[in-house]
């Protein structure tokens, strides 16, 4: 017999895993068999965490399913943000937007890219940590992955960027340095080219929260560098275009 899945049992267990800085393989879990399992765990793990932040990542599944996990630890860049360093830590540049009205679930025609527009009332230059407790991440369970904050592990908010940025910010001139090292030089690419491709599928989801994408809740919208694995703790700095962020990653 197939063992039950606890969403609660499984929430601590990622909970503990993150606490020490410690990855197990994807085997070694009992598996959630559908996206409410799944995000019945995430919001358990949420809890664990004490996570209070209105801010959130969103991308989609292998299937084409949007989801979202929150952002934690949040900081921002102008009070001298600090993310812990945990081997296997991932860093991605990204840009943010926070919302300035609400997108409610609709019943009937589907958000346009416009709509999506008009109610974001800033962007932001981002950047986005990530380890999971799972050792391949999404690899072998995106729902486990999911369950597991989508590897979130920290998210910095860097400066205002005006909000066309959200139509120009593919090919935009992008550097990052770690420890004094370049880890990206080039274009910024997103993996949909547009960096509001996910979310405006996620606004779409009709089984979303009824409490989701409400007015003041920051979404980031997805890599622009790819994720680079960060081998040892350092000064992060990003330079896009004309703007610039820099925070450091430290160990715990």
């Amino acid at each position: 017999m197939t063992e039950a899945f606890d969403p609660r049992a499984v929430a601590a267990r990622f909970h503990s895993l993150r606490q020490a800085g410690k990855q197990e393989e994807t085997g070694s879990f009992t598996l959630p068999t559908d996206l409410h399992q799944a995000m019945e765990t995430q919001n358990f793990l949420a809890a664990a965490d004490g996570i209070s932040s209105n801010a959130w990542k969103v991308t989609v599944s292998p299937e084409g399913q949007a989801v979202t996990a929150p952002l934690h630890p949040y900081s921002e860049a102008a009070a001298g943000a600090s993310i812990p360093w945990y081997p296997g830590l991932k860093f991605e540049t990204e840009i943010a937007v926070r919302l300035g009205k609400d997108l409610p679930i609709r019943s009937g025609a589907p958000y346009s890219r416009a709509e999506v527009v008009e109610a974001i009332s800033a962007a932001y230059l981002g950047a986005e940590l990530l380890v999971s407790a799972v050792r391949e991440s999404g690899g072998v369970s995106f729902l486990l992955f999911t369950a597991d904050r989508l590897g979130n592990s920290g998210y910095v908010l860097g400066p205002k960027l005006e909000k066309s940025v959200v139509d120009t910010a593919g090919g935009t001139q992008l550097k990052v340095t770690h420890a004094g090292r370049s880890i990206y030089d080039g274009p910024a690419q997103h993996p949909k080219g547009d960096v509001l491709t996910w979310l405006v599928d996620y606004a779409n989801d009709g089984q979303r929260p009824e409490t989701s994408l409400k007015a003041g809740a920051l979404i980031t919208t997805g890599t622009l560098s790819g994720a680079v694995e960060l081998t040892e703790p350092g000064e992060i700095d990003i330079s896009f275009g004309d703007t610039r962020l820099s925070f450091s990653v430290s160990k715990a």
